[in-house]
């Protein structure tokens, strides 16, 4: 999480930031509803609200009239955006790769404390 959040800082997004952005990335191209990305991110919906206006104002978003019903916006990611998210995701995959063995060891842990609870559960 340090990690994440000294990347996203020099990348000059927040963590909330970038997790919106991958959010809205995985979405249809034609984009997220506000109250989506507000369920997604677990705020509420005037959050989400001033999380897309920091974001569109950064140019890494823009807000579009869905194609389906005039009355409401859609949120899509922009060039500017899938560039700095592509760069972070690069940069958080090569971490995550550094780290492999010590990921691979607490999930090896996991399992067996699982298996473990299950023995409890049925014994």
């Amino acid at each position: 999480m340090a990690y994440s959040e000294a990347l996203t800082a020099d990348a000059g997004v927040t963590a909330q930031q970038y997790h919106a952005l991958l959010i809205i990335r995985t979405y249809p191209p034609e984009g997220i509803m506000i109250k989506e990305l507000a369920d997604q991110l677990l705020i509420q919906h005037h959050g989400a609200v001033q999380l897309v206006d920091r974001l569109a104002n950064a140019g890494l978003v823009q807000r579009q009239r869905s194609p389906n019903d005039g009355r409401s916006v859609l949120i899509v990611i922009t060039e500017t955006g899938e560039g700095l998210l592509e760069d972070l995701a690069t940069h958080h995959i090569q971490e995550l790769l550094r780290h492999e063995p010590l990921l691979a060891e607490s999930l090896r842990r996991l399992r067996q404390l699982d298996r473990q609870k299950k023995i409890v559960r049925t014994g």
